[in-house]
């Protein structure tokens, strides 16, 4: 069963868990924005939350630490990724990279990432326009301004 194959109730579930890790970097004073990769099966095989602030690393994305998180795999060509925010081209480029197949994305209301890119590498994409998830960066954006500039390389 690919993630395509799960119903709407079940995808939520998958976004509520991401939210959850956005919120737990929120709560460490970083970006709120969160990930998770999903089996075949629906079950969460890992779960990454932003780090940049906490750990000063500039490449630690939502998406990046979630696959660091999941480790040595060979079954990445199942996985779906999920993510509160649209991929940034690195984020993109490590989907596209293991080859996972479908990425379930948020929003893309306040940040469009590399989604066309994504597109023409065959990932099939799923925006949810999840009001959570924009309120998530809306936030970032009213509270924390320089942050989010940070973030996207402004």
């Amino acid at each position: 069963m690919r993630g395509d194959d799960h119903d709407s109730a079940t995808i939520h579930q998958w976004m509520t868990a991401a939210v959850e890790q956005a919120e737990r970097s929120w709560r460490q004073g970083g970006i709120p924005i969160g990930a998770v990769l999903v089996d075949p099966r629906g079950t969460v095989v890992a779960a990454g939350h932003n780090e940049r602030v906490q750990s000063g690393d500039p490449t630690a994305h939502a998406e990046v630490v979630c696959v660091r998180h999941a480790g040595r795999r060979r079954d990445w060509s199942t996985l779906t990724l999920v993510s509160t925010l649209s991929p940034c081209p690195m984020c993109a480029g490590t989907a596209i990279l293991f080859r996972i197949p479908r990425v379930i994305i948020g929003e893309h209301q306040t940040f469009m990432g590399a989604e066309d890119w994504m597109r023409a590498r065959g990932i099939d994409l799923t925006v949810l326009h999840d009001d959570r998830c924009i309120a998530l960066m809306e936030r970032l954006q009213r509270d924390q301004p320089d942050l989010w500039a940070e973030d996207i390389g402004a």
